[in-house]
This record gives structure tokens, C-alpha cells and sequence, in this order.
């Protein structure tokens, strides 16, 4: 079970995209989005992890996020600076901050980009048990279709 943002939540300039990912995101701009942004959402609870981590960070890091998450939304698919591929299906929005590394796991299911998990970086590898709670949630979230 999913959400779709809320009005204008990811609605920022593109300025902290590589040149090379802003140059195609405006051409995409001009046709639409390719990927409709949806949230994970949890069964129990109703929370969406994703939504409430980002709420957590500060103003400016939410709007960097935000900025490289809809150029994914225009832009797919995307490559290295901003997109990898992970593990499977599993794939990670790589935002650098200021002083820190922030990171969003995704899968593209269709046309919609569902946002599994997202939290700040810490060593150069992306820790195991960050892909293993995104994975879960996959699991889950393709469980209940």
C-alpha cells in the first residue's frame, strides 16, 4: 500500500543536479514527468518511513534531496552521478550535502518510483542493513499485489 506526495513537496529547482542530469531533466520537463513519486507505506501503522525521515532533515537537505528525487521522476533513467543500481531491483538517489551523504532506495515499478528508505551515509559502502530493510519492504510491497 502506497501514497503519493502531497502537493509542491518535491518541487525545487534543479540546481544541485550535475550539469549533465539538469540538461536532460529540463528537456524531460517540457513532456511531463516519466515516473509518478510514491512512499512506501507501512501495513500496521500507516507511516511512511521515507516521508518521516525527510521531515527530520533540515530545510536546505530536504530541498537538495527533493531536487535529485524529481529529476529521477523526469529524468529516468538516470546513471551515475545521481542514480546505481544497488542490489536486484533496488536502486539509490545519491545526494551530497553540505558536510554529509544522503541516500534514498527506490524501485521503479511501472511508471512510478516508490521510495523504500532513505538516511544519511556514513562510510563509503552503503550499510548492509539499510539495503536489507529496503529489500524487506520490496518484499512486502510486491507481496500485496
Amino acid at each position: 500500500m502506497w501514497t503519493t506526495t502531497t502537493a509542491g513537496e518535491f518541487i525545487f529547482p534543479l540546481k544541485s543536479a550535475p550539469k549533465m542530469v539538469q540538461s536532460k531533466i529540463m528537456k524531460a520537463v517540457k513532456d511531463g514527468p516519466r515516473l509518478t513519486v510514491k512512499f512506501f507505506q507501512q501495513d500496521a501503522s500507516g507511516s511512511e518511513p521515507v516521508r518521516d525521515w525527510l521531515k527530520t532533515l533540515p530545510l536546505d537537505e530536504k530541498k537538495a534531496v527533493g531536487e535529485d528525487i524529481k529529476a529521477v521522476q523526469f529524468g529516468w533513467p538516470l546513471g551515475l552521478p545521481l542514480v546505481d543500481r544497488l542490489d536486484g531491483d533496488i536502486w539509490e538517489v545519491r545526494t551530497k550535502l553540505e558536510n554529509r551523504i544522503a541516500r534514498v532506495l527506490f524501485v521503479v515499478d511501472g511508471a512510478e518510483i516508490i521510495l523504500l528508505h532513505g538516511f544519511i551515509k556514513k562510510g563509503m559502502k552503503t550499510p548492509k542493513q539499510d539495503l536489507d530493510l529496503a529489500k524487506d519492504r520490496l518484499k512486502r510491497m510486491r507481496g500485496k499485489k
